[in-house]
């Protein structure tokens, strides 16, 4: 090992940041501190394991199904880009240990073997999450993909290619299932989605999830529910012939596993840095680590507040990464930013489908141990004498006595997802759906009913609540 050359931790006047990860949060967080202080100021080392910088992850399963036809497309930012602002961006090398007391972290060049120590000033911590492989026989045979970096959908579009069978089977029926469902159909295979849950979509109570069941079915999806995969089965070449239940067998060319992610902590929790209940790292509103003045993290490997139950949950999401990583920046370069904490808003589609949830479902209320009134509404996107208008249903929670927001599910056709920022915006104000009857928003028949869906929901809430007596 070499110790590698600078005057970060050596006493000097210039510091020394160190960024683990080069995706979302890590390189948002480099420029920042860049935009905040120069190259004679501060020295910024960052290191990426992949082959690609400042990528849109949440793109790749329209990447894979076709809807984004060049994968550079998603990338935002180039290596070379990064360099060009005085960040040293070392690529195809992996941190494979956090010396937190010494103040250094030893990498490893992926591509010699070749291993250096390089000391920090400031360390942000930004290695995202892993896909969630099942501990199961046959789960690393070749044709079983995870889908998490640009890298993995790279290897997937290179495994169809060569693949002259057209089954495919999706393990998990969470945003990345449906997901990759939809980019499977689209490519033209026959699909199936093994899910262990009752209904897809498990971020959905099963009384909104079963809407989603019944409309992948319409696409010519098989779904198969309350199925727990016990193995994935392989053929003579060693490659996945088919995903086994205990009851059945599915033949599958090619398996995508859309079970979910963990924050990928593995270097934070060897290094005795502290993590929550859910795998993540957590920080204080600023994103330091807590309990370390020059440790920073971000992204999709922490925890954050659920600002509506107040507990600490994982959300992988890059919304959130590039905020954390403008308000790493801000504070490492010498300013001041915090991160308050999330709703919990996120949208989805499968096909023609959209599908957007925020704040708590039924079963995330009753943990937090919130009484609640539940009602579900049936409207559409416009108004209905105007042609396309579509069918949605939302779904609200309110809390019992004083009424407020806890949370709204929404499921149908286009203009139904993204009507649900209404709800995030009313859930981070802390309002009452009373108040939100009175929200003032834009309305014409081309894009709403007089009454608009939100606000349907609103009313027939607040009259659940005034019912029990509050």
């Amino acid at each position: 090992m070499s110790m590698s050359s600078g005057t970060g931790g050596t006493g000097g006047t210039k510091e020394r940041l160190v960024v683990i990860g080069g995706d979302a949060a890590g390189m948002s967080a480099a420029s920042q501190a860049r935009r905040m202080r120069g190259p004679d100021e501060l020295e910024i080392v960052a290191f990426e394991r992949g082959h690609f910088t400042s990528y849109s992850a949440c793109g790749i399963p329209y990447w894979v199904g076709g809807d984004v036809p060049e994968r550079d497309r998603l990338i935002a930012r180039t290596p070379a880009e990064h360099r060009e602002r005085d960040i040293d961006l070392r690529m195809r090398t992996e941190v494979v240990e956090i010396d937190v007391e010494g103040a250094r972290v030893r990498s490893r060049n992926l591509e010699t073997g070749a291993e250096e120590w390089t000391p920090y000033d400031k360390l942000v911590i930004a290695t995202g999450a892993r896909p969630i492989r099942p501990d199961l026989p046959g789960a690393d045979a070749p044709g079983v993909h995870g889908v998490q970096t640009l890298d993995d959908g790279q290897a997937l579009l290179d495994t169809l290619a060569a693949t002259e069978g057209r089954r495919a089977v999706v393990v998990g029926a969470g945003y990345i299932g449906v997901e990759m469902a939809e980019a499977l159909i689209n490519r033209g295979y026959e699909v199936t989605v093994v899910n262990r849950g009752r209904e897809p979509m498990s971020t959905l109570d099963p009384d909104m999830g079963r809407l989603v069941h019944e409309a992948m079915e319409g696409m010519g999806i098989t779904m198969v529910n309350d199925a727990a995969v016990t193995k994935l089965l392989t053929g003579d070449d060693g490659r996945v012939r088919a995903v086994a239940t205990e009851d059945a067998e599915y033949p599958a060319d090619v398996v995508v596993l859309g079970i979910g992610v963990r924050p990928e902590t593995t270097l934070a929790g060897a290094a005795g840095l502290p993590l929550g209940e859910h795998g993540g790292l957590l920080t204080d509103l600023a994103m330091r680590v807590r309990g370390h003045e020059d440790i920073w993290a971000g992204g999709d490997c922490v925890e954050v507040l659920d600002l509506v139950s107040g507990r600490e949950r994982h959300i992988a999401l890059g919304t959130h990464a590039n905020k954390h990583g403008q308000v790493i920046g801000a504070n490492v370069g010498g300013g001041y930013a915090t991160f308050p904490g999330v709703v919990g808003t996120a949208v989805s589609k499968v096909c023609d489908l959209e599908i957007a949830r925020t704040g708590l479902r039924d079963k995330d209320a009753r943990r937090a141990g919130l009484q609640f009134e539940t009602v579900t509404i049936e409207s559409t996107s416009r108004a209905g004498y105007y042609p396309n208008a579509a069918l949605m249903t939302v779904k609200m929670l309110a809390e019992r006595r004083t009424g407020r927001l806890l949370g709204v599910q929404i499921v149908g056709r286009e203009g139904a997802a993204k009507r649900v920022d209404i709800a995030a915006v009313a859930l981070t104000a802390g309002m009452t759906v009373e108040q939100m009857t009175a929200l003032d928003l834009g309305y014409a028949p081309p894009f709403s009913p007089v009454w608009d869906p939100i606000l349907v929901a609103a009313r027939k809430a607040t009259a659940a609540v005034r019912a029990r007596g509050a």
